[in-house]
């Protein structure tokens, strides 16, 4: 109790910064209040151009989308970037030809790849199922 009373102050600190970071965990995915999870920002140097801004996601969905989005005959040009490391969001900038709008491009990029997750999703489940019925075959 005597180490305690002197480290008061400090054992306070520490149980502030634990608690901010268990919290903080769930601000890397649950967006604020008010706060949209893409936004459209059309680019005024670069015809049929746009920035979407996707908040809270990094990398991983970033590479995701911008792949999709090369895999389209319409898109000329599809990047993102990371304004900072702890700014949990993504800027993708999509420039499509004359023919199409990087509004459509995205959004059809985002269909594309649910459809693509949830097919891989149904195969992983089939694959689990299958294994657990010839485990439940073997232990007979």
């Amino acid at each position: 109790y005597e180490i305690r009373l002197s480290l008061v102050g400090s054992e306070m600190c520490i149980r502030d910064r634990v608690s901010t970071q268990s919290t903080g965990k769930f601000d890397l995915f649950v967006l604020p209040e008010g706060v949209k999870k893409v936004e459209l920002q059309k680019d005024t140097k670069i015809q049929n151009a746009a920035l979407f801004t996707v908040q809270k996601e990094d990398h991983t969905v970033g590479n995701l989308i911008r792949m999709q989005l090369h895999r389209d005959p319409e898109v000329l040009f599809a990047g993102y970037r990371m304004p900072h490391p702890l700014e949990h969001k993504i800027v993708v900038k999509v420039q499509t030809t004359p023919n199409s709008e990087p509004k459509r491009a995205f959004n059809k990029a985002l269909t594309e790849l649910i459809s693509e997750l949830s097919m891989i999703e149904d195969k992983f489940k089939r694959e689990i199922a299958r294994k657990q019925h010839e485990g439940a075959m073997h232990d007979m």
